[in-house]
């Protein structure tokens, strides 16, 4: 038995809490407000921006799991302490640093994402998420710290709720038959990266010193359109098929006059708007887990949502 540091405890952070914990390892959660402890898993109150405090709860950990992230529109000011303190706390303890990442840093691209290329964003959310790594892999470059990167589409899944493109403004509603509004074009090929699959790529990478030192796209079944995953969706559920509607410019710009999350969203509609593919095949030719069928995906999710929507209506 390990002792794991998990820094944030959003959807992938408990997902993976609860995965290290279900193979009879040590847990330890750090969040600012705490919680209260659940089995194989102490949760504990803690700013993580404080590297030394950090450092003193990670302690003889054999990981420290980064899956906390700023609020969305305090990215560009917030990321650079946060990640200063897990690097500090890394080097302080030998501990491996299992970073979350997504693709933001990439910036718009022609063709699928793979990790061979640049991290050229210019939006301040692309560029934020880009410094993480690479002050994570400077340090490991220079033997101060192991360190590696997990990189994600859009999540989907399970646990995935308000800050999921095909999770809480999509599928409560989609569950009841009625129409659902979507950003980008609904016909453009997109990767949604499945919550547990995540998980277990960040776990799997903690325990493989060959996977150190550079990122990998985590297992990620193949494109499929946001209409076609509403559809699927939608016969799972039995709901029939739902009116998907795209979200219009005009409407977008007016929404965002209101909205912090919708304002930021301007930054990556690229992603929507025309084919977003990755490509995991790195990961799949070096490591065991495989992205979960997309079937069993959609299952699950349905299942999730509405045991949720059954007791919070």
């Amino acid at each position: 038995m390990s002792l794991y540091v998990v820094v944030g405890f959003g959807p992938a952070g408990a997902a993976t809490a609860r995965l290290l914990a279900g193979q009879g390892h040590a847990v330890r959660v750090v969040t600012r407000s705490g919680r209260s402890p659940e089995p194989g898993i102490e949760h504990i109150a803690l700013d993580a921006t404080d590297g030394e405090r950090l450092a003193g709860a990670a302690r003889g950990a054999s990981a420290i799991f980064s899956c906390a992230a700023p609020p969305y529109h305090r990215w560009a000011s917030d990321w650079p302490p946060l990640a200063s303190s897990l690097c500090a706390a890394a080097e302080a303890t030998g501990a491996v640093l299992v970073m979350l990442g997504n693709l933001y840093g990439y910036g718009p691209v022609a063709g699928p994402l793979t990790e061979q290329l640049p991290l050229s964003a210019t939006g301040p959310k692309g560029k934020a998420r880009a410094a993480v790594w690479e002050q994570a892999r400077s340090l490991h470059e220079q033997g101060r710290i192991k360190a590696v990167e997990v990189r994600a589409s859009d999540f989907f899944g399970p646990g995935v709720t308000d800050g999921g493109h095909l999770a809480a403004r999509v599928v409560p509603g989609l569950l009841r038959g009625k129409p659902v509004s979507v950003l980008g074009d609904p016909e453009a090929p997109h990767s949604w990266t499945y919550l547990p699959d995540v998980a277990r790529a960040m776990v799997e990478v903690a325990g493989e010193e060959r996977a150190w030192g550079r990122a990998w796209h985590a297992p990620t079944e193949p494109p499929l359109s946001t209409r076609e995953m509403i559809t699927r969706l939608g016969a799972q559920a039995g709901s029939g098929p739902v009116t998907v509607r795209r979200l219009s410019p005009a409407i977008l710009s007016v929404a965002s006059l209101f909205s912090p999350l919708l304002r930021e969203l301007r930054e990556i509609r690229y992603q929507f708007d025309r084919p977003f593919v990755t490509d995991s095949g790195a990961y799949e030719a070096a490591f065991t887990v495989r992205a979960t069928p997309v079937e069993e995906q959609v299952k699950a999710t349905v299942e999730w949502w509405r045991e949720r929507l059954a007791t919070t209506g």
